[in-house]
């Protein structure tokens, strides 16, 4: 059984207010690629895939009377891939949605945020984010998806996660940069810490769980990491909790073995002042001790660092069009 995530990006542009497909010559949100020619990668991508189910990380949109559901399901039977079936959560306002995108033959999947003693993701979060003796209240602004899954391995909890940027975007000049970027990784940290309290809720009831998604965080990734003592993906794994509290991601673990060494990346944004291309390490699968038996394989589909996609010349080209992030897949089997 596959399971991936996707950060596609602008997936929202390629449909109309009724959720159909728009393959034509208009442009799409990507930098130079057409409406065309993006659905026509993705297509390709999704197939290559052959996902079981896939974590859809900036799914089409679900405000402004627009239908993001039947959208990604017109896009699986236009693609013919076997998910087919779209699961969600709740609806956000960013053009930006969390869906679980599913094979119904192999899976069932359901919305269920259970009580787990943390405040719901649809909620709000209160914690003292600059040691003033103050709570600040904080919210997602994609509340993460909490699904109850049935597979063939038996009952699954999944979480899929798009956590806050820590990018100063809107910024009037370095300074401005500068308080911006500590602001949003203060955001970004206190969203990784909530998150991080519903999945030890999880671990602790003994549950099965599956972690995705993009958590726009890494080690290294700014100069502010050092100001707060750990990353946000150090705090969503639980590195400091007890072995059977921990999730595993490999990728995730190479990159904070070693800060000096090269680490995979699941990104590649073009940096337009600086006319060249920065990669990063955003995406994740990750899972609980119980699952590891089971894991018989993570993969990064990255066009140039993958040999796999490196020698499909028509895969390779459609993950680069596609969007500026690469799925990620974990292969589950019998133990």
């Amino acid at each position: 059984m596959r399971i991936a995530t996707y950060n596609v990006e602008w997936f929202h542009t390629l449909f109309d207010d009724a959720g159909d497909l728009i393959r034509d010559d208009s442009w799409s949100g990507r930098r130079d690629v057409t409406k065309a020619q993006q659905t026509n990668a993705l297509i390709t991508v999704f197939r290559a895939l052959d996902a079981d189910a896939v974590l859809v990380v900036e799914a089409p949109d679900c405000s402004r009377g627009r239908d993001g559901v039947a959208a990604l399901r017109n896009f699986a039977e236009a693609a013919g891939i076997r998910a087919r079936a779209v699961c969600m959560g709740f609806e956000n306002d960013t053009q930006q949605e969390l869906m679980l995108l599913y094979d119904p033959d192999v899976i069932t999947a359901r919305h269920d945020p259970v009580d787990m003693g943390a405040p719901g993701f649809e909620t709000e979060f209160r914690i003292d984010l600059d040691i003033d003796a103050s709570e600040d209240v904080v919210r997602f602004s994609k509340p993460p998806l909490e699904l109850a899954l049935e597979t063939p391995f038996g009952a699954l909890r999944m979480i899929g996660a798009h956590v806050k940027s820590k990018a100063p975007h809107g910024a009037r000049d370095e300074a401005h940069a500068m308080r911006l970027a500590i602001s949003n990784r203060r955001k970004q940290l206190a969203q990784c810490i909530w998150l991080r309290r519903r999945i030890e809720a999880h671990l602790r009831a003994g549950k099965a769980l599956i972690v995705a998604g993009d958590l726009n965080d890494g080690p290294g990734l700014d100069e502010y990491e050092a100001l707060f003592g750990r990353s946000g993906l150090e705090i969503v794994l639980g590195t400091e909790a007890a072995q059977e509290l921990r999730l595993f991601d490999p990728h995730a673990a190479r990159a904070l073995q070693s800060r000096v060494s090269a680490a995979p990346t699941t990104a590649r944004f073009f940096l337009r002042h600086e006319g060249r291309y920065l990669q990063a390490l955003l995406d994740y699968v990750m899972i609980s001790p119980g699952l590891r038996a089971r894991a018989k394989g993570w993969h990064i589909w990255h066009p140039f660092d993958d040999p796999a996609c490196w020698g499909q010349p028509k895969v390779r080209d459609a993950l680069l069009t596609a969007s500026d992030h690469f799925p990620v897949s974990l292969d589950l089997e019998a133990e």
